[in-house]
């Protein structure tokens, strides 16, 4: 487990699918099946996106995921990487992505 965020991995993913999660106690929360790439596989993600986001719009979309904080299990999910993102003015969750394609699982810096 990293104890500081600034030494957390992360890394380019592309979202695989995305689902509604109502069974998460969070509202508004999203399942993402993620691929980061040939050397790091697929791993699976929960957020609060659904303030921002359908869960269709989601798949095929770029995003970073720190991937050294270590899983959690929400409720009954386990959720392996976290998606970055950053707070809108009501503080939900606005996702962090590349302008461009890059290859997927490249680390950023």
């Amino acid at each position: 487990m990293v104890e500081n965020p600034f030494e957390a991995e992360i890394r380019v993913g592309e979202v695989l699918e995305a689902q509604a999660f109502p069974e998460a106690n969070k509202p508004k929360m999203t399942k993402l099946w993620i691929d980061l790439g040939e050397d790091h596989g697929e791993v699976q993600s929960a957020g609060q996106l659904d303030h921002h986001y359908e869960p269709a719009d989601l798949e095929g979309r770029q995003v970073l995921c720190a991937t050294t904080l270590g899983s959690v299990r929400i409720a009954g999910f386990k959720s392996e990487v976290l998606t970055v993102g950053v707070p809108d003015e009501e503080g939900y969750p606005v996702l962090v992505e590349p302008e461009t394609d890059v290859p997927l699982g490249g680390v950023l810096f």
